[in-house]
C-alpha cells in the first residue's frame, strides 16, 4: 500500500499477526508506490496530447535513500 488512509488497515495486519494468521503488510510510502503509475501515464498521455508538452517529473524519496 502507498498511505495507510484508515489507522483500522495498520491494526488489521498486526491482529492478524497476533492471531497467528499467515498475512502481512508492506507499506512502500507514498512516492515509491505511485512513481511507475505516473510514468506509464505520462506516455499514455502523450500519445493523444499533441497541443501541450507532456513530460515525467520524477521524485526523490525523501526519507530512504538506497546505497
Amino acid at each position: 500500500m502507498g498511505e495507510g488512509l484508515e489507522w483500522e488497515t495498520i491494526e488489521y495486519g498486526a491482529d492478524a499477526v497476533a492471531e497467528g494468521k499467515r498475512k502481512a503488510l508492506i507499506i512502500l510510502g507514498h512516492i515509491p508506490s505511485e512513481q511507475a503509475g505516473m510514468e506509464e501515464c505520462a506516455r499514455w498521455l502523450k500519445t493523444f496530447i499533441t497541443e501541450v508538452p507532456v513530460e515525467f517529473v520524477p521524485t526523490a524519496e525523501p526519507f530512504w535513500s538506497p546505497k
